[in-house]
């Protein structure tokens, strides 16, 4: 098959690039960066060059699949830092450009990376905006196949906490204690948007990814075993508090709120219940091996 994928070589693009190229398929990868076409190349896929704020080029790019797989970079869109940025409209700009240059290439099967709390526009924070992207999605015509991927939070999103465990040594969110929540690796997103590829499904459909069930006191003591700190806590914080860290350090207003709100949810399992109603099959990578992974950077 003849397929596109945007994203460039992220930690989901870059082993889901080879899971399909490994498997046959003609891959042309979507990259805002002339600096990525040797390592496009390298794992033997077609690098194009451009933005996803750009309906034309996407419209050229995607002439001749026979699928794409669609997904928005926050770092694509500016600086969470940046307090002129409007976060929701960018979104909505890169989904009228998607479903804009569907139309115009005659696309007829998508993967769309969503998120999980797209189910809903109350109460998930920053994640609406997943929302909105997915409805802005579902006004293509019928003939038009979507598999939405909502995937949970990803196991390398904890990176970003390294520079709080070293200072702080804790980890410290609004929320905590022994209520499980779903995680997942990139890797077992990259080989459940695989499946899809090769396995399409008809007319709209949602599919939920996770890999492993763990609370926020295991998710500590798990990284406090791995990079040899054994007392490493999940520390919980006064969500006033947290918001005013954010605005300390310059945040984006939407986006310091929108944290503030997600991570209640979470702490309340309302972010979950659709997930819980449509319970998938687990991936394949435990938080432990994760562990392995991020102590590995963490003591270099």
């Amino acid at each position: 098959m003849n397929i596109v994928l945007t994203g460039s070589l992220g930690n989901i693009g870059r082993p889901l690039t080879r899971n399909l190229v490994a498997k046959g398929h003609q891959i042309t990868v979507i990259s805002s960066t002339a600096e990525r076409i040797k390592e496009i190349e390298a794992l033997g896929a077609v690098p194009a060059i451009g933005s996803i704020q750009d309906a034309g080029f996407l419209s050229e790019a995607f002439r001749d699949a026979d699928a794409v797989y669609l997904m928005e970079a926050w770092e694509g869109i500016g600086s969470i830092y940046d307090k002129e940025i409007d976060f929701p409209a960018e979104f909505r700009k890169i989904g009228e450009n998607y479903r804009e240059a569907v139309q115009k290439s005659g696309v007829r099967r998508i993967v769309h990376l969503s998120s999980i709390g797209a189910h809903s526009d109350q109460g998930t924070g920053s994640l609406l905006v997943h929302h909105q992207v997915e409805n802005i999605l579902r006004t293509l015509p019928e003939e038009v196949s979507i598999t939405f991927m909502r995937p949970v939070g990803f196991f390398s999103n904890i990176y970003r906490w390294m520079p709080m465990i070293r200072s702080r040594g804790a980890i410290v969110q609004t929320y905590g204690g022994d209520r499980k929540e779903p995680w997942v690796s990139v890797l077992d997103i990259a080989d459940a948007v695989t499946e899809e590829m090769e396995n399409p499904s008809k007319g709209r459909t949602v599919r939920y990814l996770a890999s492993e069930e763990i609370s926020p006191n295991e998710i500590a003591a798990a990284l406090g075993r791995a990079i040899g700190n054994p007392g490493l806590k999940w520390e919980v914080i006064a969500a006033e508090e947290l918001l005013g860290q954010l605005h300390a350090a310059g945040v984006n207003e939407w986006i310091a709120q929108g944290l503030v709100q997600m991570q209640k949810a979470q702490g309340d399992g309302s972010l979950y219940e659709d997930f819980y109603r449509r319970k998938p099959h687990f991936g394949k990578v435990s938080f432990t091996v994760f562990a392995e992974e991020f102590a590995q950077q963490y003591n270099r």
